[in-house]
Formats: C-alpha cells, structure tokens, sequence
C-alpha cells in the first residue's frame, strides 16, 4: 500500500547538509515540503531544487520549511548545495528506506521524483509521484497546495 493524502507521515531521522541530523517530527506545527529526487548534479534535479530555492521566499511566508532527499551521501549534498547555494536541507536516505516508506522507489528500486506536502500535525496534504521524472511539480503548484492547508 502507498502512501497518499490523509495518510499520517512516517517520520524519519537522516543526516543533512549543515553538518547535522533532520527529523520530520522536529518541524511539527509547520507544513514540510518533503522533495524526494533521483540525484545530486542531474540536470532535471539541478533545475528544480534550484527553482525552490529561488522561490523560498514564497515557502517562507508560508512557515514551510522544505527538505531535499535523496540516496546520495551527505559529502555529495555538500558539494551540491555549496555549488548551488541552497538554503534549505539536503538529506541522505543512502539506504532508501525513506524512500520506502513514501512510497518512491521505482520498479527497479530507483527513488522517483516525488514531492509530499505534510501539514503541522504529520499528515500527509498533498502527494504527487512523477512516472518519468523529467519534469517536476512547480512552486506555484506547491505554495497553492501549502495555501489550502494554511487558511
């Protein structure tokens, strides 16, 4: 069974950029964009953390405190958000067990380009899984779904 929308988000602890551990749970009381990608420096996961992090601004104002995440190692999320000046957290799931249990991972065990949007109280708000991967889910698709949540 996937996780979808009304689901309660598992929570999870993973080493990030900033040389420290994240936890879902830390962030309760305020709407996370959880933005699962295939891999650090490709050219389609360049360009779309590379949009969230021009539009932080509108997360901001939103309370919403987005995390990247993604197999690679946290040497890996160093070099690219340093290369890349994202301000917000790189996660590493080397094991893909987050991956997992959001339901992610490709036939042949490959994390999808996913994005989840979980509200203050951990549930699961908005869920959207790309099938190729080649394109992704919008800022103004993401701060329209945040703007549901937060009215």
């Amino acid at each position: 069974m996937s996780l979808g929308v009304g689901d309660r988000a598992p929570d999870f602890t993973l080493p990030g950029t900033g040389g420290r551990d994240y936890s879902l749970s830390e962030f309760q009381g305020h709407p996370v964009v959880l933005v699962f990608y295939p891999g650090d420096d490709t050219p389609v996961c360049t360009k779309q953390l590379n949009s969230y992090n021009d539009d932080l601004g509108q997360f901001s104002e939103m309370n919403a405190q987005v995390l990247g995440i993604s197999a690679q190692d946290v040497s890996s999320h160093d070099a690219f958000a340093g290369k890349h000046g994202f301000d917000f957290p790189l996660l590493a799931d080397t094991d893909k067990a987050v991956a997992g249990l959001y339901g992610t991972l490709g036939p042949i065990g490959f994390p999808r380009r996913s994005v989840f949007i979980v509200d203050g109280g951990g549930v699961v708000r908005y869920a959207h899984r790309a099938i190729a991967g080649l394109t992704f889910r919008p800022v103004k698709e993401l701060i329209g779904e945040l703007e549901k949540i937060t009215s």
